[in-house]
């Protein structure tokens, strides 16, 4: 029986990876790697990796402190290397980041009115709900690699002639 390794990548530290395609086309398939589009972007980027219908899936290299944000939706992060902190405002007018129509993470210009929620400290394979109807800001003291399930919206780069394996 093969013997298997589980290799946890990080920023300072991944194989750019490879997939096999068997009785296909590649042209077919998107393959990128979060640690290789973090490492090339700007702090809180938030570089598509993956879509599936007006979902995403946005690689963003956490590194200081973000803007303010939220969404007119419910949105989640996961980081993936270091350490990431969360802090949370409820908003005292949630139509700072859109209509409920509108998608996306909204860039909120200052810090927004609103009661303190708290913060969370998230650590690799902690995930937090980042909740409609609440502003957000990410910090991280050293470069760092989450993930974000939001819906596509006018700050979601999309750089796939870039970052897909070919």
């Amino acid at each position: 029986m093969p013997q298997f390794k589980t290799e946890f990548g990080s920023l300072k530290q991944f194989t750019k990876g490879h997939i096999e395609i068997i009785n296909d086309q590649p042209m077919h398939y998107a393959f990128s790697n979060v640690f290789d589009v973090a490492s090339k972007s700007a702090p809180y980027e938030k570089v598509a990796v993956a879509i599936n219908l007006e979902y995403v899936i946005e690689a963003i290299r956490a590194e200081g402190a973000s803007a303010w944000m939220g969404a007119a939706h419910d949105e989640f992060c996961i980081v993936m290397d270091g350490q990431v902190e969360v802090e949370f405002i409820k908003l005292e007018q949630p139509d700072l980041v859109g209509s409920p129509e509108q998608a996306g993470t909204v860039a909120l210009h200052d810090e927004p009115a609103g009661k303190r929620m708290g913060k969370i400290v998230l650590q690799r394979g902690h995930q937090a709900l980042l909740p409609k109807g609440a502003a957000y800001r990410f910090k991280a003291e050293a470069p760092s690699v989450m993930i974000q399930q939001t819906m596509a919206g006018a700050l979601t780069v999309q750089k796939w002639a870039e970052i897909c394996y070919r």
